[in-house]
């Protein structure tokens, strides 16, 4: 499986994660819905960006959507703060995603570091 492979399945992952995650929030707690859908979003929008970033038709274009999928992927992390330090969802539930979040903003920082040529 080669690099991109791997992180269009990983990406997918952590997108199906997230939803489990949305899914197990409490239904009659206004907050931790608005925050559940707001990480919802942005967690399922990293893994559809990055394949657009493959289909992109110029190198700028690539860089902006590897940007894009820094952006939703910093995003989501906040709002997994939140729903952790409003006790919406366990420490213990929510860490092994926190950590994969942490792995995917590492990896696509490198990407676009070296699409531009900065690594």
């Amino acid at each position: 499986m080669n690099d991109e492979t791997e992180l269009r399945t990983r990406t997918k992952m952590f997108a199906r994660r997230i939803i489990r995650l949305y899914c197990a929030l409490p239904k009659l707690n206004a907050a931790a819905q608005i925050l559940g859908r707001q990480a919802l979003r942005s967690g399922t929008s990293v893994g559809a960006n990055y394949r657009e970033a493959y289909r992109a038709r110029s190198k700028a274009e690539f860089i902006a959507k590897i940007g894009d999928c820094l952006k939703e992927a910093e995003e989501t992390y906040y709002w997994l703060e939140l729903l952790l330090e409003e006790h919406f969802i366990t420490a213990r539930r929510l860490q092994p995603l926190m950590k994969e979040n942490d792995e995917l903003l590492a990896i696509l920082t490198t990407i676009s570091k070296r699409a531009k040529g900065l690594e």
